[in-house]
């Protein structure tokens, strides 16, 4: 057996997105479902004790930092990276991959892998598909991500085949590198950006090698939500119905909905805890901006049909105090309620699937959101 398995529960009869659990060495959880970012071994100003309060069944860390600080040997010294941050539920680490891309400014690809300037202190670094899996493997997170590139948007043809056929051969070096396949599940990443044809054959290519499951890469990057549901309806029917499906880099409440009903399980995004630190709260009416003047004698909670512990204890006035005054407090409470929203929201979708009405369930939240269902933007 796998380490990691999908287990199907229904399939929305108004929508065909679908209900499921993914069984970990560390836990199930219910799909579909959001992975809060812990990039440095911590979702930031959160303990782990809070995520479990506001229903975190997984969470996700980053290869690449982890390596730089504080360095895999030390997490693995210390019994792995579930017992270095005191987080006993599942965790997932992306590949570094992704850093190919957020950090294009210091880093060179190559065949062998990618020559990486430090983004701290300007160091030469070198991430191949073998340091990737190794790091992975010493940090012990329950699901590891394939090395790969997570190309530019746009991109032209002839460089995204060629980096489609790179990952997939990045693929198979990470395969044959991986030491613990009883304990950790790799995942691989479909790429191939815009293109249906290269979606096609990035799938096919992994596919080919049996990884227990699948995710979606390269969007989120640049292009319109109608380019990524397009490529969500022709990406997500070639991967296998009985493995996990993850749409990387996605958080937003329109795309978690969108997603979900394209057929995906999961997603990640720092998006929550980000614009929390900025002010920006989502609510069941919008987003809000509490740095906002209109806020500095409102004594009622940030939305007052929210149930978290932030809107049950705390005014608008007295969070728009704490984030005017750079007090820590502050962030903590947006980014507890923001993580609370999106981690209901995917309650919610669930229920929805559930009694097949996730189409009137989204139709109603965009309204009620201020989304119109047609619009291309993010919020």
């Amino acid at each position: 057996m796998p380490a990691v398995t999908y287990e199907h529960i229904k399939t929305c009869k108004q929508t065909g997105a679908r209900l499921g659990i993914v069984h970990t060495p560390h836990g199930s959880f219910e799909t579909p479902a959001f992975m809060p970012v812990g990039t440095q071994a911590t979702v930031k100003t959160m303990s782990p004790e809070e995520l479990v309060e506001v229903g975190a069944g997984i969470i996700l860390s980053n290869t690449y930092h982890l390596w730089l600080r504080p360095g895999h040997d030390i997490i693995q010294e210390a019994g792995g990276l579930h017992k270095f941050m005191n987080w006993d539920r599942p965790i997932l680490t992306d590949s570094g991959g992704f850093q190919v891309f957020s950090l294009s400014e210091f880093r060179t690809i190559k065949e062998e892998g990618v020559h990486f300037r430090h983004h701290l202190n300007g160091s030469k670094l070198f991430l191949s598909p073998e340091k990737a899996t190794e790091i992975q493997n010493a940090l012990g997170a329950d699901i590891m991500m394939a090395f790969d590139e997570c190309p530019p948007y746009p991109a032209t043809f002839e460089y995204m085949k060629a980096s489609v056929e790179r990952t997939s051969r990045w693929a198979e070096r990470c395969l044959s590198a991986h030491a613990r396949p009883a304990d950790q599940a790799l995942f691989g990443i479909v790429q191939g950006g815009e293109f249906e044809a290269l979606r096609k054959q990035s799938a096919k290519d992994l596919v080919s090698l049996d990884f227990p499951g699948y995710a979606i890469g390269g969007l989120s990057v640049g292009e319109s939500k109608e380019v990524m549901n397009e490529v969500l309806e022709f990406t997500t029917p070639l991967l296998p119905e009985d493995k996990p499906r993850y749409l990387m880099g996605v958080g937003s409440p329109r795309s978690l909905i969108d997603g979900a009903i394209r057929g995906i399980d999961m997603f990640d995004c720092v998006l929550p805890t980000r614009i929390a630190r900025n002010g920006a709260l989502m609510t069941s009416s919008g987003r809000i901006n509490m740095r906002n003047a209109k806020f500095e004698r409102d004594f009622g909670p940030i939305d007052d049909k929210c149930t978290c512990h932030v809107c049950k204890n705390y005014s608008r006035a007295y969070i728009r105090h704490l984030l005017r005054a750079d007090e820590t407090f502050g962030i903590r409470l947006t980014s507890y309620h923001n993580l609370h929203f999106l981690l209901n929201l995917m309650e919610e979708v669930r229920g929805a699937i559930r009694t097949d009405s996730l189409g009137d369930f989204r139709d109603e939240f965009f309204e009620s959101y201020g989304l119109n269902k047609l619009n291309a933007k993010n919020f």
